[in-house]
């Protein structure tokens, strides 16, 4: 890669650390209710909404009532969604005579919102209204954002209070998460990519004569206020087809730098809010090592591979020093466009600025296992942390205390029976989900009907989608027919799958570590900081994640870049 695709990682990776802190330390005061800066202005608001809600700000949840507004909240967010999608082609604002989505394709886009996935089965700017756009989907970015951290910080609570009984009010943290972190940040981005040319209007789409007497219809709308929230929130989709690849959405260096930087600061920074609610910021720093620690290995190796090209290319091409250009936008570059890939997939974001259905096989390896080993490195905003701390961090300290002969501890807590079938069954709700529909659809007549590529390739556009539906990521390799009644239902279903299956019996492993009473450290405690530790921890999470879908890689991107390199491609 050259000097300036490097200093892009390492400006990106420097920038996060020293945010991670600073705004960690805000959403801890957020969530805990303390005043901060903005409390003058929105405590007001705050107030305001608990009153016309009916809330009771001090009122507390135990860890069921807590699943009880996550699941109701999203049922009536999938309901009015499916609604307004059905029925947007009569209501206002619909800027060109845009037609209602079919019932499939409406009940696939508003799970996809609901669940934090965005993937998207239509055209953003032809299968979507204004006021779909704005009034539901775009709010969704928020709502779902804040339902994900909401659910990580309730987990933070379960694990550091001692003998308690609840979690947290889901409604207040909603609440919070929305006013004073998501909103404030997303009003200053939105206005920095209108400085940087990113449209925001609602005029209708501008018909233009081209030099050549062609007339072209330009789509255009209110994009910066939601290009910000899709970034920041770990949402992604796009208000246009082309996603952030759309000069619309991404005009130029900055801000593609800029939202790499948006879609990696919240879900990082909660690594410090966790190690605020621990008491020890040394446990927050060693989640945060253990994340970039892998994400940092896959996005370099996708920065190289895509820079150095494709092998059967002439020499003279090799050299000219593009890389792999298929699919990308040359004021992005080739290496560029592959860390935005890694780091796109590392989160939950689902934006893409090139065609992943573009990039070298072993770089298409790159995005599949970040999705693949549950998208905590640093994942989604909060579903990161609560994947590691339970696929990670809970597993480890099981395993450590198997090799000390004792029972697991984390926190100062006993984790034992109930706790680790917990665990497990996060784990292993995403590999059922992931091979489970792509094994379905591998050997049914609508599910092959669906990959435009033939071989190892169109095998790994099915378990691309299935990866990033279940991992609610919302990104696809691009060259997969999603719009079918096979695949929207499916992949409704997956969404669904990888955000309640993970989050119920998350919220009931806090509940049941929020009930326990701390034990005193001993000479056979393992410590859960340090190298060792962080060894640990991605020991785990790769091993398992590796023993789970090896296979299912073998098949796609591995065999593919094997035939690759003797010589052998798929017309």
């Amino acid at each position: 890669m050259s000097a300036g695709d490097l200093a892009t990682l390492v400006t990106l990776f420097l920038a996060i650390v020293v945010a991670t802190p600073l705004f960690g330390t805000y959403i801890y005061r957020v969530m805990e209710g303390e005043r901060v800066l903005l409390s003058p202005v929105l405590r007001p608001l705050e107030r305001a909404v608990y009153r016309v809600c009916g809330i009771e700000e001090t009122g507390e949840m135990d860890w069921k009532a807590y699943t009880i507004s996550v699941l109701v909240m999203a049922a009536v967010a999938i309901v009015a969604g499916y609604v307004v999608l059905r029925l947007q082609n009569v209501l206002p604002l619909n800027q060109g005579h845009i037609p209602a989505q079919s019932p499939d394709l409406a009940f696939n886009t508003s799970v996809s919102f609901e669940t934090n996935t965005d993937w998207q089965n239509y055209s953003g700017e032809t299968g979507a209204t204004y006021l779909s756009q704005a009034g539901v989907l775009a709010v969704r970015n928020f709502t779902s954002a804040a339902t994900g951290m909401a659910v990580a910080i309730a987990l933070f609570r379960g694990l550091t209070r001692r003998s308690a009984k609840t979690l947290g009010n889901y409604w207040v943290d909603l609440t919070r998460g929305v006013l004073y972190v998501l909103l404030p940040v997303s009003v200053v981005g939105a206005l920095v990519l209108v400085w940087q040319g990113v449209p925001q209007t609602w005029e209708p789409s501008q018909v233009v004569h081209t030099l050549q007497g062609a007339v072209q219809t330009i789509a255009v709308g209110p994009v910066a206020s939601q290009e910000w929230i899709k970034e920041m929130g770990n949402n992604g989709g796009g208000f246009f087809n082309a996603n952030s690849a759309h000069p619309f959405e991404n005009p130029n260096g900055l801000t593609n730098w800029l939202e790499m930087f948006a879609l990696l600061l919240t879900a990082s920074s909660l690594t410090f809010t966790f190690g605020k609610y621990a008491g020890n910021q040394r446990q927050g720093w060693t989640i945060f090592a253990a994340m970039y620690a892998i994400l940092l290995v896959g996005a370099i190796a996708a920065m190289h591979l895509e820079y150095a090209g494709n092998p059967l290319f002439p020499s003279d091409v090799l050299q000219a020093g593009l890389g792999n250009m298929e699919g990308k936008e040359v004021r992005f570059g080739s290496a560029v466009s592959g860390l935005f890939a890694a780091m796109t997939t590392g989160t939950s974001t689902g934006a893409i600025n090139s065609w992943h259905d573009s990039l070298m096989p072993l770089t298409g390896l790159v995005p599949l296992f970040n999705m693949e080993l549950g998208e905590i490195t640093p994942g989604g905003i909060g579903a990161g942390m609560y994947g590691m701390l339970t696929i990670g961090a809970i597993l480890a300290v099981f395993i450590a205390g198997l090799m000390v002969g004792r029972t697991p501890e984390y926190l100062g807590k006993k984790v034992e029976a109930y706790e680790i079938k917990m665990a497990m069954l996060t784990a292993l709700v995403l590999g059922a989900s992931i091979l489970g529909f792509t094994a379905l659809a591998t050997v049914t007549k609508p599910g092959l009907a669906g990959p435009l590529n033939p071989g190892p390739h169109g095998f790994s556009e099915i378990l691309y989608a299935f990866s990033s539906q279940t991992g609610n990521n919302g990104s696809a390799f691009a060259g997969l027919n999603g719009n079918t009644v096979f695949y929207n239902i499916t992949g409704a279903f997956a969404m669904l799958i990888g955000r309640y299956g993970m989050i119920i019996p998350i919220l009931a492993l806090a509940g049941s570590m929020a009930a326990k009473r701390p034990v005193a450290a001993s000479l056979g405690t393992f410590p859960t900081t340090g190298v060792l530790w962080v060894v640990l921890l991605i020991g785990v999470v790769v091993i398992v994640g590796a023993l789970t879908f090896f296979p299912a890689l073998s098949l796609g991107p591995i065999v593919e870049q094997l035939l690759l390199n003797a010589g052998k491609v798929f017309p």
